[in-house]
């Protein structure tokens, strides 16, 4: 008898087990939700459950019904950020109780390996001041880190691996270091909690990040297991990111997106500006919120070896450029300047407090209004030859152009097509134009700037923003 009511009372314990709400990874403790705004709760009861959530910020309960999966979504209304923790209860018959909630802005981070970089560095490559980050992570008690495990999916899958994460000594080391930079600085300037979900997988190509729907229109993808199992490296594959590591996440409230990808698409800048922008219009139709901004991260100088993209880095970054045209709300910063002159064989550059910055800058000035903080440096406008000098204008220029001496980056090229370094710079400073020129070209044709594989240049303008690189020419 006592045998029977052992295993009755284990049988009871498993079905009340199995009848608890189940809530997808995003949705737990210390999570951090979008403020003053309707977000999705969401996850999996038993058919048919009603099942009632209420925030502790108002004691509303609002209730919906699983489906006949067992699935169920519902939309809370949440107040203004604040550093006070919330609880959020879930109960479909079972109470669950969400602890450390907190409500302020989420963004959502994304890209490959330089966006996914933790602070702690990768072996051979390290963050700069990314030690000293972790130490003084504590500080920083109302930013959350959400990391999407990296997985490969070859069907959309309705959850991912990971956790919410209050910064410590022991958790920031695992931060994505530019998202950690994009936070911190939001956090400063805006006074509010800031949450984010770094979903990045290293060497992952735009590909890799879109639909099989749309991918299946592109004549240079094959979808087939075998074809995207022969892809190596793996990294690389198409769809499989979109599935294992977007899909899961679509319900969940952002803000916005920064962005920090393409050193994979090399040799295919051809066709990335326009699939990049398909992403993103991808993405936000999953997400349902509509054009939230969209901030992305131009490629560093690096010098290729690959035969494949040896010498058209500057082409992405071209096309990454050509790419803000055809995504609404959305913008780009320059790193051509946040190298070191050591790092020319080096894909990660140190320099990730620059990039995480000046993201931030753009977030602040354009999605939260916040005009006194310079977001764009200078940009080519036109160009005109004068003898043997060339005369090139720019725009972006509110603070002028802020350092007028040492300036590099520069070349010219004459009717041969040849391009070779300027050994003349100099700064109009009565028009901010900039005046070039070489010995060894008496006509100039044609102008650049920073448009090579590694040519870090030096001309910078408000907020040392650097020069976006440019060329005047459409040759090949």
């Amino acid at each position: 008898m006592k045998k029977l009511l052992f295993t009755l009372f284990l049988l009871l314990g498993v079905l009340t087990l199995g009848a608890k709400v189940k809530l997808p990874a995003l949705v737990g403790d210390n999570m951090l939700l979008q403020q003053q705004t309707d977000v999705r709760l969401w996850g999996w009861a038993e058919p048919g459950a009603t099942v009632r959530v209420t925030p502790s910020w108002d004691g509303q309960t609002v209730s919906c019904q699983a489906d006949a999966q067992g699935r169920w979504l519902v939309s809370v209304k949440t107040p203004a950020a604040s550093y006070t923790p919330y609880d959020i209860t879930i109960d479909d018959g079972e109470p669950l109780t969400l602890k450390g909630v907190l409500v302020g802005e989420v963004w959502l981070a994304s890209g490959q390996s330089n966006m996914q970089m933790p602070l702690k560095g990768f072996g051979g490559c390290c963050v700069k001041n990314g030690v000293d980050e972790v130490i003084r992570s504590a500080d920083y008690p109302a930013i959350r880190f959400f990391t999407v495990s990296t997985e490969q999916a070859y069907e959309p899958q309705e959850d991912c691996k990971g956790r919410w994460e209050v910064p410590s000594v022991h958790t920031a080391a695992e931060f994505s270091a530019t998202a950690w930079f994009f936070a911190t600085s939001l956090e400063k300037a805006l006074r509010v909690p800031v949450g984010i979900i770094v979903s990045a997988y290293g060497g992952s190509k735009v590909e890799s990040w879109l639909s099989r729907e749309i991918l299946e229109g592109y004549p240079d993808v094959d979808l087939s297991r075998e074809a995207i199992e022969r892809c190596d490296p793996p990294y690389e594959r198409p769809l499989l990111m979109y599935n294992a590591m977007i899909w899961p996440i679509r319900n969940y409230t952002f803000k916005g997106i920064i962005w920090y990808q393409g050193e994979s698409n090399v040799g295919a800048h051809q066709t990335y500006a326009r699939r990049l922008a398909t992403m993103v219009d991808l993405w936000r139709d999953n997400f349902g919120l509509g054009e939230i901004p969209f901030y992305f991260v131009e490629i560093a100088p690096y010098d290729y070896d690959s035969p494949v993209q040896d010498g058209k880095g500057a082409y992405l970054r071209e096309a990454q450029f050509k790419a803000q045209a055809l995504i609404p709300n959305s913008a780009m910063v320059s790193t051509n300047d946040a190298v070191e002159t050591y790092e020319r064989h080096n894909i990660h550059p140190r320099n990730k407090d620059v990039v995480g910055h000046r993201l931030s800058y753009l977030a602040l000035n354009l999605t939260y209004g916040m005009k006194q903080i310079n977001c764009f440096g200078p940009q080519y406008k036109l160009w005109q030859a004068k003898g043997n000098e060339a005369w090139v204008a720019f725009d972006n220029l509110q603070m002028g152009i802020c350092r007028n001496y040492d300036l590099r980056g520069f070349e010219v090229a004459g009717e041969d097509r040849v391009f070779y370094p300027a050994d003349k710079v100099w700064l109009h400073w009565q028009t901010n134009e900039m005046v070039i020129s070489s010995e060894k070209v008496a006509h100039p044709v044609a102008v650049r700037y920073g448009f090579g594989d590694f040519l870090p240049g030096t001309m910078i303008g408000g907020n040392e923003l650097p020069t976006i690189p440019f060329r005047t020419d459409d040759w090949e």
